[in-house]
């Protein structure tokens, strides 16, 4: 049995890692700003009023953790603000990067003592971070909070690899979820491709960015 730790844990995607993984057996600590109803009725544990931009919350989730395990952390947490040239609001941008990008550091960085050889880090980014796949524009806080984002766990890979922590940064797919406005697969599927991707996570793999599906994305 596996300890996970999953962000953004209340609706859509996070909501249904935590049911599949729960289902199989896993450990799994549900964070959270606040709880639904869903996940309330799992019976699982719940560290709820998380902000992952907000260092205070992630520092008295850690203290909750304390000194348990995670076999893997899942940096799910995040937001979109839809925006397009010239209208760009420069707050909104600055928002997108402290959930998107600072978010999983702060959180990651958070839990290093509860982490060690075999852990695993996923970051669940958005193809719309690849600077090579981009043929439509717009969405700019989003997208440069998601090149970052991708560009952290880039990092964390090679920083972590002498722990033995693999890493690697995930694209669901277009999801039918409350932030994309409906369209797209069930994120019940979506989540069965994120496991499956986090599962196959080696230590020899860590670092790549990878799609739901199975296969590797262009940075």
């Amino acid at each position: 049995m596996a300890t996970v730790l999953i962000t953004g844990s209340n609706r859509g995607i996070g909501l249904q890692l935590c049911r599949q993984l729960h289902a199989r057996g896993d450990e799994v600590i549900a964070a959270c700003r606040k709880p639904s109803k869903s996940l309330r009725e799992m019976n699982i544990e719940i560290i709820d009023g998380l902000d992952v931009a907000q260092q205070q919350d992630v520092d008295r989730l850690a203290t909750m953790v304390g000194i348990r395990r995670i076999d893997t952390l899942i940096n799910n947490a995040g937001i979109l603000r839809l925006d397009s040239f010239p209208d760009i609001d420069e707050q909104q941008v600055i928002e997108q990067f402290r959930v998107n990008t600072l978010g999983p550091l702060k959180l990651t960085r958070a839990l290093m003592s509860c982490l060690g050889t075999g852990s695993k880090v996923a970051i669940v980014s958005s193809r719309v971070g690849s600077i090579a796949d981009n043929a439509s524009g717009n969405n700019y806080g989003y997208r440069l909070s998601k090149v970052a984002a991708n560009m952290l766990g880039a990092n964390l890979a090679i920083d972590l690899k002498s722990d033995g922590i693999a890493v690697i940064l995930l694209h669901p797919g277009l999801v039918a979820t409350e932030m994309t406005g409906g369209a797209g697969i069930s994120a019940d599927d979506a989540a069965k491709g994120l496991i499956r991707q986090i599962d196959a996570l080696t230590l020899q793999s860590s670092g790549k960015f990878m799609h739901a599906e199975g296969y590797e994305l262009p940075w």
